[in-house]
């Protein structure tokens, strides 16, 4: 059983300064909302979950975030854009408040886009970004995978490529039967608490052929080697370039690490973890928690014995 990094220690100044973030994906999961609006728009109480991400990436000191979008997701570039004609609205209402709202996405970290012309995975994506990124190492934070903002495990990630070089990916213990829905990592251990080495991955193998209990999650800090590696890395599973199988090369090299984390983490491209997401961070809020803690003690309350509230009183649940 290897023990959780429990003390993070996030250090300001850091090689790595470059994110990609993958948005790419059509969302079908969360069809028909995703039809016309970007799964990684959706709302989260009141921000979209790719701002989220890019404030975390802001947050470990990522200050230049490359975007892979794709078509229909003009959404994304416009929210981290500047609005004029809604700044100049709310400015002459002494609307400070919602102006920094609005402001806030645009100054959150230089951000770049590119298109993926074609859906042809995450290895894909990621090697879409070899321009922008040049010869760096950089992180990968997927747009649909949220950390709660509480945590530091994209820190944690950083300060291990800092001392150990080569790539570093996001490990989470899972029960067994889930394991088929990730990326697998063989792991040994290396005398730090919370850190392993990786020293093979498989994508997502059934439960009775995987190396371990440890699913990839979405964040990743890679070197640049990985560049070379995906451009020779054929179609895998899916028939798509899978970013497991080119970390599966590195990793028989011993240049791989694992961070193994066991904080909050929400997966808002499936619709039971989406509603779960919004009322933890619902709850959390200074200024929605207190009332929306209270009511939802309510609403099961009424649950419980049978009631479900409605705006003005409640009705009883049908036999």
């Amino acid at each position: 059983m290897i023990v959780p990094h429990t003390t993070p220690t996030p250090a300001p100044a850091r090689m790595v300064r470059k994110a990609v973030v993958p948005a790419a994906g059509l969302g079908t999961r969360f069809l028909p909302a995703t039809k016309a609006t970007p799964k990684e728009m959706l709302p989260v109480v009141d921000k979209p979950a790719i701002q989220y991400v890019v404030e975390e990436a802001a947050a470990a000191g990522l200050d230049d975030v490359l975007m892979v979008t794709g078509r229909h997701k003009r959404a994304i570039e416009d929210h981290f854009d500047n609005a004029f004609e809604l700044e100049q609205a709310l400015a002459a209402k002494g609307d400070a408040v919602r102006l920094d709202a609005v402001r806030d996405p645009a100054r959150l970290a230089n951000i770049h886009h590119i298109r993926q012309g074609e859906p042809l995975g995450l290895g894909h994506a990621v090697l879409c970004a070899r321009r922008h990124v040049g010869d760096q190492p950089f992180a990968v934070l997927l747009g649909d995978d949220l950390i709660d903002p509480r945590e530091t495990l994209l820190s944690e990630m950083l300060d291990v490529r800092e001392r150990h070089g080569g790539s570093v990916v996001a490990l989470m213990e899972v029960p067994r039967e889930q394991i088929h829905l990730y990326g697998c990592a063989a792991v040994e251990a290396t005398g730090e608490d919370g850190v392993v080495r990786v020293t093979g991955l498989v994508e997502k193998p059934a439960p009775e052929n995987a190396p371990s209990a440890y699913a990839v999650i979405g964040r990743y800090v890679l070197d640049p080697a990985v560049f070379d590696t995906l451009e020779r890395t054929p179609p895998g599973r899916g028939g798509e370039i899978q970013l497991t199988d080119a970390l599966q090369e590195l990793a028989a090299d011993g240049t791989v690490h694992g961070v193994v984390f066991d904080g909050l983490r929400y997966d808002t491209g499936d619709k039971a973890d989406y509603l779960r997401t919004v009322v933890r961070l619902a709850c959390a809020r200074d200024d929605l928690g207190p009332e929306f803690t209270t009511w939802l003690k309510e609403f099961v309350a009424g649950l419980e014995n049978g009631e479900i509230a409605t705006g003005s009183g409640r009705d009883r649940l049908a036999a």
